[in-house]
């Protein structure tokens, strides 16, 4: 088995599926919400950072999901 053949098993197992698709979903949900709130209230992180840091979150979940779509990973 090569590595280009390892990663891909795990990709296309049922696991690797649902975990890759429960971390983007968390990604693009959480990320401008939940995130932004925790950082800002909780953690009395800077709001301009706390705000830098959720979009980035988010634009990191959307970039995976079309990645999952493109490789028909989720369909």
């Amino acid at each position: 088995m090569t590595q280009n053949e390892e990663n891909n098993s795990f990709i296309t197992s049922k696991v690797g599926k649902t975990l890759l698709t429960i971390i983007a979903v968390f990604l693009i949900f959480a990320g401008p919400t939940y995130i932004i709130y925790g950082l800002t209230v909780v953690l009395k992180v800077n709001t301009v950072a706390s705000f830098a840091t959720g979009f980035v979150l988010f634009i990191v979940g959307l970039v995976m999901m079309r990645f999952l779509v493109q490789k028909k990973i989720i369909t």
